[in-house]
């Protein structure tokens, strides 16, 4: 089953005094699966914000159709399903982080009970629990995504939408969060959200999409994209001949000699065991192999470019 399936989506604004029309998605076509983790990747301005406001209902296309559980986007029944944290959190600042995630609860229509339990181990949950009495006025800009993120939670969702949920975290904030994504897939949600941190991506999506300009460029699983991720292989080596020496440099890109230690760098893998068995064979001895591999950024930033 798809959790969403959107199809043709285009989307024009009319913009100035002129109202000049500028494209900000152009027949979009896409489908989340049951339990996925999906990141929406892409420039700014390329329309990842724009594709999750028509999927909460916040903006209508201008053509185009967007379901979610086989349901139009618009169907409110659906949004009891639907956990969501926009770009830029926004909250009462005169409540708790408490009383935020209390009203909250209250709106999905939760009862006392279940309400104060779930938002106490949501706060636990964010890292939060200390900070739940205190005035939201009070909280970094950390600890308010932190919040952002429990309350796309209260209502158990089989469904969460995040649009840049490492926004604003720390190293430990987002390690924290990292782990509660996998939690939740875990336990069979599906998530769908953009970020510009692909170091997160590479750890937590099973596939991502890339779009420019409003076109979706590409889609895929994590693996396919890191597949052939090996781009050179660097190799230290101690106590070879020169004969040897000259023998391994036939299949290397680069030597680097310094005393008795030799550096080559290769960007085959049968180069590089054929050096290892050359330096058994000579009773030499391997310092170090070190693969210098493609990350998820730099596929990235091929697509962009392609564009």
């Amino acid at each position: 089953m798809m959790v969403i399936e959107i199809k043709n989506l285009t989307k024009v604004y009319l913009s100035g005094f002129w109202l000049s029309r500028v494209l900000g998605l152009k027949d979009l076509n896409l489908e989340i699966e049951v339990g996925e983790t999906f990141g929406f990747l892409g420039p700014n301005g390329a329309g990842k914000t724009t594709t999750i406001k028509i999927l909460t209902g916040l903006i209508k296309p201008t053509c185009g159709e967007a379901r979610i559980f086989d349901a139009p986007v618009t169907d409110p029944l659906i949004r009891k399903k639907i956990g969501y944290l926009p770009e830029h959190p926004s909250f009462y600042v005169h409540l708790s982080g408490f009383e935020l995630l209390n009203l909250y609860g209250q709106i999905f229509n939760l009862d006392g009970k279940l309400r104060k339990k779930r938002i106490g181990g949501l706060l636990e949950r964010v890292g939060l629990a200390k900070d739940a009495d205190l005035p939201i006025r009070s909280y970094s800009k950390g600890m308010v995504q932190r919040l952002g993120i429990a309350q796309s939670l209260i209502n158990d969702p089989d469904l969460l939408i995040f649009d840049e949920p490492m926004e604003g975290l720390d190293p430990l904030g987002r390690k924290d969060i990292r782990d509660l994504f996998i939690e939740l897939k875990k336990n069979g949600k599906t998530v769908f959200f953009s970020t510009h941190i692909l170091s997160d991506v590479e750890v937590i999506c099973d596939r991502v999409g890339i779009i420019v300009n409003g076109s979706l460029v590409s889609v895929g699983r994590i693996d396919d994209y890191l597949k052939e991720r090996m781009k050179t292989v660097e190799m230290t080596v101690e106590g070879l001949e020169t004969e040897a020496i000259t023998l391994i440099a036939k299949d290397a890109i680069n030597v680097d000699q310094a005393g008795d230690s030799v550096r080559f760098t290769f960007t085959e893998v049968d180069a590089v065991n054929n050096a290892v068995d050359t330096v058994r064979e000579k009773n030499a001895r391997v310092l170090s192999i070190i693969p210098h591999t493609i990350s998820l950024e730099e596929r990235f930033v091929e697509k962009v470019k392609e564009r």
